[in-house]
This record gives structure tokens, sequence and C-alpha cells, in this order.
């Protein structure tokens, strides 16, 4: 298949891969030229645009940081919509508002462009094995159309309804991950502060009903104090953003949420939102006075 991939960072440069080792023709856009390179050694096409991208492919995926990057890049100057590509999918895979994604969706229909918004949560280490989660919204049909393109870079996809679905279910992951991540942060340093070997603990609990995905990625993090992202602060606070601002809109209730809000923020004031979400751990440290 002719697919087209917008914005190449650490977690579309290494769906990107994946997709050309699943034998797809791949036609690229990012903004550094030097994956633009490193991708066109493995196989794939350099195109200077977005619109470029369009014209070339079948489907356009798009992996980028928020909602004003996936308007510019679908409807801004050169972008997929300037292609005027009747019958082309656009399979946004970022994470943003779905608010946007419905509008956006709507701007494309006009040029005759069909949008499902596929989100995915796993981060980079992931990304690198193609065992991804996909949360996909959109027609149905065109779902099960894409469905197998999407297996080329994850392990479970699923169909959460309509246009904007799949950034819901984002956003709910997100707030789900955000608050687990404290939970083990302030677990571990509670462990700590009470003369307990903190690795102990973890491995002790790891197995009972505090066990689940996000400990046994991130404590181990946390006990290396190895901060290197996988996912970054800075992109959490943006998922939350978006989450509260969603909340807001249909009066939801979000108390938790906000919580790690203001303190995401505060470690990203403090010189470190491109660490990894699992550097939470510094808040709990700095105001423990203690260190894992």
């Amino acid at each position: 298949m002719k697919v087209g991939f917008i914005g190449l960072g650490i977690m579309g440069k290494p769906m990107c891969k994946n997709l050309i080792k699943a034998g797809h023709s791949l036609f690229v856009n990012t903004h550094k030229q030097s994956v633009m390179d490193e991708m066109s050694s493995l196989g794939a096409t350099a195109c200077p645009n977005a619109k470029e991208v369009a014209l070339n492919s079948e489907v356009v995926i798009t992996m980028l940081p928020n909602s004003p990057q996936v308007r510019d890049v679908c409807l801004g100057e050169n972008g997929i919509s300037s292609s005027m590509k009747k019958g082309l999918v656009v399979i946004d895979m970022s994470s943003i508002d779905p608010v946007q994604s419905k509008e956006i969706s709507a701007e494309l229909n006009k040029v005759g462009i069909e949008l499902m918004d596929a989100p995915v949560s796993g981060g980079e280490p992931k990304a690198i094995d193609g065992t991804l989660s996909v949360m996909a919204g959109g027609n149905k049909e065109t779902f099960d159309r894409f469905e197998s393109l999407l297996k080329s870079m994850a392990s479970s996809v699923t169909y959460c309804g309509t246009i904007g679905s799949g950034n819901v279910c984002k956003l709910a992951n997100q707030v789900i991950v955000a608050i687990n991540i404290a939970a083990v942060s302030e677990a571990l340093t509670l462990a700590k502060k009470l003369g307990a070997d903190p690795e102990t603990c973890y491995k002790a609990i790891r197995g009972g009903l505090a066990g689940s995905t996000v400990l046994d990625a991130k404590a181990p993090m946390m006990l290396a104090h190895n901060f290197k992202p996988g996912f970054r602060i800075d992109l959490h606070i943006k998922d939350l953003t978006n989450a509260l601002n969603a909340s807001h809109a249909v009066k939801g209730f979000l108390p938790l949420t906000s919580n790690l809000m203001e303190i995401m923020q505060s470690i990203s004031n403090e010189g470190y939102g491109n660490d990894d979400h699992s550097g939470i751990l510094r808040y709990y440290e700095r105001n423990a006075k203690t260190s894992l």
C-alpha cells in the first residue's frame, strides 16, 4: 500500500519504520532533514510538504504534537486538503482534543477527504517493537479497511466509535496513566521514608492487586533515576490540558487530574519538561526531602 507519514518524532519514526518493514511504500515528511534522509535510506520517499505526501498516497498517517499542528498539516497552505484528492483517507494518530478532530474532519470532508482519529498508547518502547495500543474513531467501514495497516504498528487496535471517539479514549488513558505514575511515586517515596527498601517494596507488591503495566514500566525507571523520555512530561501536560478542556466543556469533574496537572507543571517549570513522565517522582522526592 502507498502510505504517507507526516511527523517522524520519538513515536512517528519507529512507527514509520515498522510500516516499511511490513512492505508498504512510504512517502514521508517531517521538519528534520536528517530524519528525512534516514527514512530515505530505508526506502521511503521524502516529500517537500504534506500536499505532495497526499498526492502520492492512498492513505496518510499523521503523528504530530497537538491540535494546531494537525490542523496546519491537514488544512494549511500546501496541506493535505490542498491536494483535493477525493477518496483519500487521513489517519491522525496524534493525541489531540476530540472537538478539534471533529472540526478538522468536517473541513476535510468538504474536499472529499475522510479523517479517522487513531491515537496510540505505549510510548517509545512499544512504538519501536510494534506493540502499541490504538484507539480509533471514524467510519467503521474505513476502520475495517485499514485495520491490518494499523496492526503493522500495534498489537491492540480497537474501534471506539464515530470521529473523535479515539481521542476521548486516549484522554481517559492519559488520565489513568498520570494518576498511576503519581501513585507509584507516592508509595515508593513513603517506603523510603519509613525505612524500607523501595526496590524490595516494588517487587513485593507487583504480583498483587497494586500490580499494573504502569508500575512495571515506571518503577524500575524511578529506582534507577533514569528519566530518559519514552513519553515527555510536557507532552503529558498537553494531554491533561486537553482532558481538562474537554471535561469543562461538558461540565465534567476531574479533581485528581487537576492536581496532577499542577504537579507536572511544577516539574516542567524546574526545567524537566523533556524528561519522561516517570519524573513525577522528583516532586515527591523534593517535598519529602529524600531520594529513592
